[in-house]
Parts: structure tokens; sequence; C-alpha cells
């Protein structure tokens, strides 16, 4: 079997920060858990808009002061919310806090592509005055955002002439403690958003329900591998990781999806838990998903 690295995901709404300091120490403290994450959205996607939900990257800082083992990121950071700049001084910072374990993980954000969560992501964005683009700028954007987050990690200072942003004297001191900087994972799903992914990403995640069509899944894999050999870049250099939904009422069918992930090569698995959030969670995720599943995994391997 090939190596698999399994991580935690805590949606942080409705939920005290006491009780998602609880659950992170504890993941810090399973060996077979490789990563936590939390997510990245302003007004909560579940419950009504009013529902209590933390901002993800102030609480991330938290949470890596609280821990020290694990590494830890978001699934994924809205490219929409934060200029790159920003988030790459952001991000440098929560590197330096959590002494070298971030994972950046960025994604397009949502645009204004009809289909489903629309009237979410318009709710969302109005709350804030942020505008929604459409989704070929969103990912030309991104695209871009990647390239400004790896230079201000690795150079003194420049400038940037883009078409989606510019900069002058960008600066970001001090650096990450990971040179040249901490591992990019990109949440992408869209064929042409597969690009931006070869392009750019250490790590491709892909976002998901409790259940997934496996047969697209490895469509969209094979898809990724077309566009790394049309840029000469080897595909097993990027990891492969999807999120999955935990249901505590049904381990078995979580189980039996792990399986079918791993299978159709998906190498990083992570399992989102919702609140309230069970006693042991961790644990019980350790014993009750992952051993049965994969009885290698005695201790934590890396994503990247």
């Amino acid at each position: 079997m090939n190596e698999v690295s399994f991580g935690i995901k805590t949606t942080q709404v409705h939920v005290d920060y006491a009780d998602l300091v609880r659950v992170w120490r504890e993941a810090d403290e399973v060996p077979v858990l490789a990563d936590a994450w939390l997510w990245d959205h302003l007004v909560p996607i579940i419950g009504p808009p009013t529902t209590p939900g933390h901002e993800g990257w102030t609480l991330l800082a938290a949470l890596a002061a609280q821990t020290s083992r694990i590494r830890l990121g978001h699934l994924v950071t809205s490219n929409r919310f934060r200029s790159p700049a920003l988030l790459a001084k952001m991000a440098a910072t929560v590197d330096i806090v959590s002494g070298g374990r971030l994972i950046l993980g960025l994604g397009v954000g949502a645009t204004d592509a009809h289909g489903a969560g629309q009237e979410f992501a318009a709710r969302e964005h109005a709350a804030y005055g942020l505008p929604l683009v459409p989704p070929a700028e969103g990912r030309a954007a991104l695209a871009e955002a990647s390239t400004i987050v790896r230079r201000l990690w690795s150079e003194e200072s420049f400038d940037f002439d883009g078409e989606h942003y510019t900069l002058r004297g960008a600066v970001c001191e001090p650096k990450p403690v990971q040179r040249p900087g901490p591992p990019l994972l990109i949440g992408a799903y869209g064929p042409r958003s597969l690009r931006v992914v070869a392009e750019h990403a250490d790590v491709w995640n892909v976002p998901g329900p409790p259940h997934f069509d496996l047969a697209l899944l490895r469509e969209r894999s094979a898809l990724l591998d077309q566009h790394c050999a049309e840029i000469g870049r080897d595909p097993a250099t990027i990891v492969r990781s999807v999120q999955l939904i935990v249901d505590y009422e049904q381990p078995a069918a979580t189980r039996a999806m792990v399986e079918e992930l791993i299978d159709a090569g998906f190498g990083h698995i992570v399992l989102s838990v919702r609140p309230p959030f069970p006693d042991g969670v961790a644990h019980w995720l350790a014993d009750e998903i992952i051993a049965p599943v994969y009885p290698l995994a005695r201790t934590a391997t890396r994503a990247v």
C-alpha cells in the first residue's frame, strides 16, 4: 500500500474557542494525525448568517501557539478576502509562531458563476463589501497570488506588475521558518483550475461532501497529470489530498469511503468533524476510522 497521511479538520462554527483548543491539543498528541485544519468563511455556511463563527487566520495563529507538533492550515483560504501580499505576511507570522508547521491552503474563492451555493456566496461577499468576480478572473488572480506569496517568502524586495495585482517595493520580513517557504496547497476541482494547481501547488486538495463521484475524481486526477506533462512537471511531486466529512453515527461508511479514496490515488485524507465535537474525537478518528483502514499508519507522515 502506498504511503498515506491523515489530518483532522474542525469547522469553527457555533463552537467555543476553549473547545477548539481541547480538540487541537488532543490531535497534537495523536501521532497518526499529521495535520489539523480550519476553514475560511466570514459568514458561516452552517446555520443562519448570524451563527457565531471565528475568523480563520486569527484563530489559526492562536491554535498554532497551543500546539507543538501537528502541521496546520486552512482548507482553504479564499484568495478574494485578503491581498496576496498581506496574506504572505500573515502566513509568515503564523509559520514563525508554529515553529515552521504551516501549510498554506489557498483557493480561488467564490466567483459570480451560477450554481449551488451562489446565494450564500453573494450574501457573504456583500456582508463584507467584497466583489464577486468572473471565474476566469478568479483563476488568473489565484495564479498571480501564488507567485507573489512565494516571491515574498524568498526574495528581499521586488516590484510586481500583474493583470490583477501591482506591488512596489514588496517586502516580507521576517521570513517564514520554512525555507524557501511553507508548502502551498491549492483547493480546486474544475478542469481549468487544475492548470493553476499544476503550475503552483505542492498539494492538490479536493473539497468534498460525504460522498464522492469517484470516477470523476479519477478523471480530474488524470487531467492534473496531463497539465503537469504539458509544463514538464513530474505529477508525482504533487500530493493528492481530499477532505471527507465524517458521520459520527456511521463510521463504517466513512471507513469504506476512505478505502475507496486511497484506492483512487489520494494519499492525504483530511477527516472533517463538525461541532459539537465529542470528547476524545481525535482518538476516535485514529481508533475507529484510520486504524481499521490503514493499520500501517502508526505515526504521522507529513502530507508534503
